[in-house]
């Protein structure tokens, strides 16, 4: 392990080099080992000057996190945060007033990836190797026809048909009375299918202060919370987490039935909610927290959040999008 931590930041811009730019840009991070598999994602600015800055997504945290360190020195990058990594089930209401762990990030360029590290300050049993690469050019735009597929029904009312829980083996999704129910504790469930552009209505319910989402490909958020009567925001009904707020919020009272209707093309997208458009083809930047894998480039299946509160949906289906 390293030795170094004491000085972790010292040396803010000394031995800065124009080789040091080539750490700019959007990162899509593939975390060996971790659990549950999410991806991350990374974006640095300014490097190779004395004003380098840099964005994260990544566990713990679910939002696009400003970096509050961040560093190249002696051709590694460098970045940390202060936070909570360590859950302990048991202590979870007094985890707020512990104090935070740091956790330290490393990483330099092989053959234009990011090769790096990621440990606990004082903890060398959260070692984790990690590797990053520049997303991929997505050529796809809505702005010309798309030709409608035949649409296919994600969810018949019946069962749990064409659907999987991730990770497996853990609590549950029940069909009652047509609809499909999370339980406490349920986990996340994704298509067996994967699909790129396409066209999505979903039907769901949910309850006073319930949170879930609908994961787009398996790697961008569409938030669906109780948030009826409160200003839009990254965070809001509909949007796509911590990226894309509603231009309105077209929420309905908790208990209700709502309707949402998703156009994904390329990196652009459209969102309709309960008939109103609040998101009018806008540009994703990069992966969110649900991300199951960083594999931005290729088709993805269609996630639905179980382990945030309770969500029911009636009716998922989709349309796949072709040139025609």
């Amino acid at each position: 392990m390293r030795l170094f931590l004491a000085a972790f930041f010292a040396v803010c811009c000394v031995g800065s080099t124009g080789e040091d730019q080539q750490f700019n840009g959007r990162w899509d991070i593939t975390v060996k080992g971790d659990k549950p598999g999410r991806a991350w994602w990374l974006e640095v600015s300014g490097a190779g000057t004395d004003n380098i800055k840099g964005k994260f997504v990544g566990a713990p945290g679910g939002q696009v996190d400003d970096v509050p360190k961040i560093s190249v020195y002696d051709g590694e990058l460098r970045f940390s945060f202060d936070r909570h990594y360590r859950h302990d089930p048991h202590h979870f209401a007094n985890e707020q007033h512990s104090p935070p762990q740091k956790g330290l990030y490393w990483a330099r360029l092989e053959n234009g990836r990011l090769k790096g590290t990621f440990e606990i300050e004082g903890d060398p049993g959260s070692y984790l190797e990690w590797s990053g690469v520049h997303p991929p050019p997505v050529n796809d735009k809505d702005d010309g026809p798309w030709k409608k597929g035949d649409p296919i029904n994600l969810f018949d009312g019946h069962d749990l048909s064409g659907w999987q829980p991730t990770p497996p083996g853990h609590a549950p999704w029940i069909v009652r009375q047509g609809s499909l129910t999370n339980a406490l504790g349920s986990t996340d469930l994704l298509t067996d299918k994967k699909f790129w552009n396409f066209v999505l209505h979903a039907e769901y319910r949910i309850g006073a202060g319930g949170n879930s989402g609908i994961g787009l490909r398996g790697r961008y958020e569409i938030q669906i919370v109780d948030d009826a009567g409160k200003s839009p925001s990254v965070h809001g009904n509909g949007a796509i987490y911590d990226r894309i707020a509603p231009t309105i919020n077209a929420s309905k009272e908790p208990g209700e039935w709502q309707t949402i209707d998703v156009r994904l093309v390329g990196r652009q997208v459209s969102i309709t909610l309960n008939g109103i458009k609040i998101i009018d083809r806008q540009t994703i930047d990069g992966l969110t927290a649900i991300a199951l894998d960083a594999n931005e480039g290729d088709p993805g299946p269609i996630l639905l959040q179980g382990d945030r509160g309770n969500i029911e949906f009636r009716k998922i289906l989709l349309n796949p999008l072709t040139r025609p």
